[in-house]
């Protein structure tokens, strides 16, 4: 099987057959970048059938690594395995599983995904740290957020009081931050922070470490890297060699929106004199109408820090002389969302669900869901959510993480209370931590040993015990296990009693995501290596999401609209205050927060296949608000 190149433009053609040394791809929106990068991953292990070196496709989203590997699968027949597609906080998490012995981790360690465990952790370092200041005594989600910038700047605990300089407490709050590092590393505990400061660290003091990965991995991908903070650009600069850069890279400035998240406009450029890169633009958009690339180059020629000599984008639709674009002014946001309901309200279902509603503000969106439902149109805002909450796979999840980590207080908890809820029957976190002293065992199979013994627990529950303790405590085989778990929970929900008809609320949603989370995973490695500890990390770095009903309109932030495209958009909120911000607008017209929101609203509008939408309303929440200064520079004229 040969890849076939014929359906690519000449720019994109040039950038799939790059083969060695240093290249950046400049994508614009809508240019095929993915297809472009899947398709040189695919052609690299192609043409070299016996060779041995792996390639390295690195992104933000464990949505865009799946969508690589789908593509991948369908462009190779051999050597699928050769390509590692994956995200900079996985891949982080592989390396300390392969060497975190360095910094004192063990392979089984856990990943804190929830705000309240990582709190939990800060609190008993504040208690723990010394301090001068004895009147100093912070809670731990007000520290929480220092926590995250010097982790994601990589600031080593030795180093935290210079990098504080003269903030106030900036002792205090560098011991608490030294403290929180090492318990995490203590209790085996890592969060999405310290994935990517530890591995960095630890890459950067072991040179043979880092020299080992570059001999595995000869070419390096990453997608977006114009989103990159300081941690995942410090984290790649190890990846690959100085001498010998095989360094493929797609981004576009146009689309940095993450500067609040430690992206800088510097970055790219950084890295392009770093490695000495040619540039292969990519401007041609295959996604928006015409109209709506006219208004996109309008807007973002006004950012003066964009790459030099870079080409506008160019529309591969043609005009069809339909109107694409519609501009809509109401007289308050209530009357805004009204109309947007009733609009939303004609079309069909399955056309609904082709629609977006985009804001800056996750507020407005609240508002217009609201207004939808209240319409009878199904909505859906998306918000993550990092832990299960149907009681089924809170235990089913919890007992996993006993069996991974077996002293764990906070996940019997967890698995106590579930099975209460499923079971009504009542054990003692204490009890069960006594029983496993007496014992000598893990906190699991001294619960297990208790459950069997309580009177009122259902003969079929008795079985899944046992069941429970010959395949994930005898065994270790947790694929069998959840075959167990699943048999169990679907006969506890057929009971005619209506005593655990709450506790299966969430359970059909969770059920199609636990599947599709399953069985991405199970996707990304090969059975032999898909360990527990690994399934289990792998699982807290995923998102557990309802998927959108498919009806529904989907309501996004700009921010979380990245990487996605709908056939019709709808912008809200045009004004000033909103898009652009408050504090942008403050800070004036040629601030960088004020190109960040350009670029923000630049993201909005090149979602667009078929229709974009913009709208605003002279006033929200009683205030009186002026168009938003993009509508006159996209050349909306004056409103």
């Amino acid at each position: 099987m040969t890849i076939d190149l014929s359906t690519l433009n000449d720019s994109q053609r040039d950038a799939v057959k790059w083969q060695d040394g240093p290249l950046l791809v400049v994508a614009g929106p809508g240019s095929g970048k993915t297809r472009v990068l899947t398709y040189r991953v695919a052609r690299l292990i192609e043409e070299s059938p016996d060779a041995r070196f792996r390639v390295l496709g690195v992104t933000f989203t464990n949505k865009a690594a799946s969508e690589m590997r789908k593509r991948i699968d369908t462009l190779l027949s051999k050597g699928r395995d050769r390509a590692t597609l994956t995200t900079f906080h996985s891949f982080a998490a592989e390396i300390l599983r392969q060497h975190g012995s360095h910094v004192g981790l063990k392979p089984d360690f856990g990943i804190l995904s929830e705000q309240a465990d990582r709190e939990a952790v800060l609190t008993d370092a504040i208690k723990a740290a010394p301090r001068e200041d004895e009147d100093f005594e912070p809670k731990a989600a007000q520290l929480l957020p220092a926590m995250n910038r010097m982790q994601d700047e990589c600031v080593l605990p030795g180093e935290a009081l210079k990098w504080l300089g003269v903030q106030p407490h900036a002792q205090e709050v560098a011991a608490i931050y030294a403290e929180y590092r090492a318990r995490l590393v203590k209790s085996n505990l890592m969060d999405f922070g310290s994935l990517l400061a530890i591995a960095v660290d630890l890459l950067e003091k072991k040179p043979a470490i880092a020299k080992q990965i570059r001999r595995v991995y000869s070419y390096v991908c990453v997608d977006e890297c114009q989103d990159t903070n300081s941690a995942q650009y410090r984290l790649l600069i190890q990846l690959v060699s100085d001498t010998d850069p095989n360094l493929f890279v797609v981004a576009d400035d146009d689309q940095l929106i993450y500067q609040w998240n430690g992206a800088s406009p510097a970055r790219v450029q950084d890295l392009r004199k770093r490695f000495g890169m040619q540039v292969i633009q990519l401007p041609e958009n295959y996604r928006c109408p015409p109209e709506v690339i006219e208004l996109a180059n309008n807007l973002i020629r006004h950012n003066s820090d964009r790459t030099a000599g870079k080409k506008p984008l160019t529309a591969h639709k043609l005009g069809d002389g339909k109107t694409r674009v519609t501009v809509k002014r109401f007289a308050d946001f209530e009357n805004e969302l009204v109309w947007l309901a009733e609009r939303l309200g004609k079309l069909a279902a399955d056309e609904r669900s082709r629609c977006v509603i985009l804001a800056r503000r996750k507020k407005l969106l609240e508002g217009a869901v609201a207004m939808l439902e209240s319409k009878s149109v199904s909505a859906c805002l998306a918000i993550r959510k990092n832990e299960f909450q149907s009681a089924p796979y809170r235990w089913l999840h919890a007992a996993l993480r006993l069996a991974n980590a077996p002293q764990d207080r906070e996940q019997l908890r967890r698995m106590t209370r579930a099975f209460f809820e499923l079971e009504g029957v009542s054990i003692e976190v204490e009890d069960v931590v006594t029983r496993a002293a007496v014992d000598q065992a893990g906190f699991l199979r001294a619960w297990c040993d208790m459950a069997r013994s309580r009177e009122g627990v259902e003969p079929a529950t008795q079985t899944m015990l046992a069941d429970t303790a010959a395949s994930l405590l005898d065994r270790l085989d947790y694929w069998a296990f959840i075959m167990v778990a699943h048999e169990w929970l679907a006969g506890v929900r057929s009971r005619p009693a209506d005593a655990t008809a709450s506790a299966f609320g969430e359970f059909d949603d969770e059920n199609e995501i636990w599947e599709a989370l399953k069985s991405e995973i199970a996707g990304h490695y090969t059975l032999g290596d898909l360990s527990l500890h690994n399934f289990l990390q792998e699982l807290d770095l995923r998102a557990k999401e309802k998927p959108p009903a498919k009806d529904a309109v989907r309501c996004l932030t700009i921010a979380a609209s990245k990487g996605t495209e709908f056939g019709h958009v709808f912008l809200i909120g045009m004004v000033e205050d909103e898009l652009p911000g408050y504090y942008a607008r403050k800070k004036g017209d040629t601030s960088d927060d004020m190109r960040e929101e350009r670029r923000n609203c630049f993201v909005a509008i090149t979602r667009a296949e078929e229709t974009l939408t913009l709208t605003y309303a002279e006033r929200y929440s009683g205030y009186r608000k002026q168009p938003s200064r993009f509508l006159a520079e996209m050349g909306l004229g004056n409103l």
